[in-house]
């Protein structure tokens, strides 16, 4: 690689929202360098995740991503652009809300009703019988399993929302390789196993990067995707100072097993749960097992990291026992295997779990970052909202008084920009991954 190289727009992280914006802004005539430590895309958060596509956010930008989102997954192939071979598929199996006094339905069904987004209310007889299988009683709040709480019997029945469209995304690390591959036929440049080491600025303008092998990008747009080191990022470029929300890199551990009879197989995947009630979620996967993970309950202590590389990146014995046993709860039949199995990732999670897309007080930085956890699902829909952000910045739009409006080009709804600003207020969420 030479030593200076020139691009109208750098972009830090090459996991799926990264390789998503790099798209978008390549599609819009700039000439794009996409920077990743890894030695290729979707190898960080985005290989982690469990790619559950959702609707149930606390919020209407919340709700418009995501089902904006859906319509970019539903037609995956169109929506690259090109061929790029194997691609990743959306697989619907629709998803159901189990009720939850910290996410109850009255904090997202009228959304719903404002949006077009098809649901059912179901009481605990219908959960019963189109999740055949469910345990159905309540048992909030989750508790930990040395808790003698945890094995008390229910003494009430709750029910849930469903959403038809709902599901999941087949392989998320192809996703995001598809998304590169989209980029690179559009233009993009990619440079793997590359860390930034510093960030230049001429002025009050970002001007570029510096890389681990001494080498510069000039540019005068660089956009920090880089995941659980994009606060790091944030460091090196001096910005930061002016946000509200601030966000850490935190170790996550999804759980692999057979599933029970009844709960799906590969040929008719039965619906995805949320269970907030027990701290938990299960989707359907590949040869009639289940992905299984947590919904952070309070009870359960987070795993915090001062630096991501410091990750253990393999299932413990713990967790991989605690999200299992609280799914068997839900699921009576399920097994609990001895052996934990599955995978461990670190996510870059934000105080309220809520993304920040926003501008910077360094002209021409941009982030997008504090996405793991629930935005896997908003990817299609990132791109674009970025690429809308930064044109109108760029030409002159102040965004922080008069936030950008993203229109879905599926939906034609319109999202408020402002709604993952930089200086949000924390109260304007629900402060949990519901966002």
């Amino acid at each position: 690689m030479p030593d200076k190289e020139t691009a109208d727009a750098i972009v830090v992280g090459a996991g799926v929202i990264g390789s998503s914006i790099a798209l978008e802004l390549t599609r819009s005539g700039r000439q794009v360098v996409v920077v990743d430590r890894a030695g290729g895309a979707g190898l960080g958060s985005t290989s982690a995740s469990s790619a559950v596509v959702r609707f149930n956010f606390s919020t209407a930008a919340g709700v418009a991503a995501a089902w904006e989102s859906y319509a970019g997954w539903a037609s995956w192939s169109a929506h690259l652009g090109h061929d790029v071979g194997d691609v990743a598929r959306y697989v619907r199996t629709g998803l159901v809300m189990l009720d939850v006094d910290a996410a109850p339905r009255s904090a997202y069904v009228p959304l719903f009703e404002e949006l077009g987004v098809p649901y059912e209310e179901w009481d605990s007889a219908e959960l019963a019988s189109r999740v055949p299988g469910l345990d159905v009683g309540r048992y909030w709040p989750p508790r930990r399993l040395d808790d003698p709480r945890f094995w008390h019997d229910a003494t009430q029945t709750l029910g849930g929302v469903f959403t038809p469209d709902a599901g999941h995304v087949s392989d998320p690390q192809l996703a995001a390789q598809n998304l590169a591959a989209a980029a690179v036929r559009e233009g993009a440049r990619f440079r793997f196993q590359s860390t930034v080491a510093a960030v230049h600025r001429s002025g009050d303008r970002v001007s570029g990067v510096e890389l681990d092998d001494g080498s510069t990008i000039w540019a005068s747009i660089v956009v920090n995707a880089a995941g659980p080191w994009s606060g790091g990022l944030n460091e090196l470029a001096g910005v930061g100072g002016d946000f509200t929300v601030s966000v850490r890199p935190m170790r996550q551990e999804v759980a692999h097993v057979v599933a029970p009879g009844g709960t799906g197989d590969a040929t008719q995947p039965r619906p995805a749960v949320a269970d907030m009630d027990l701290g938990t979620y299960f989707r359907s996967d590949v040869g009639g097992s289940l992905l299984i993970g947590g919904t952070e309950p309070a009870c359960d202590p987070f795993e915090w990291l001062d630096d991501p590389d410091d990750a253990h990146l393999q299932p413990t014995s713990a967790v991989f026992e605690a999200q299992v046993t609280r799914a068997a709860r839900r699921l009576p039949d399920l097994g609990v295997p001895n052996r934990p199995r599955g995978v461990a990732g670190v996510y870059d999670v934000s105080d309220d779990w809520t993304p920040i897309y926003d501008r910077t007080d360094l002209a021409g930085y941009y982030v997008a970052m504090g996405t793991s956890g629930n935005q896997f699902k908003n990817a299609p829909v990132v791109g674009c909202m970025m690429r809308t952000l930064i044109d109108e910045v760029e030409h002159g739009a102040d965004h922080d008084t008069l936030p950008v409006v993203y229109t879905g080009v599926h939906t034609g709804l319109e999202i408020d920009l402002g709604a993952f600003s930089r200086r949000r207020s924390r109260s304007s969420t629900t402060g949990t991954v519901m966002g």
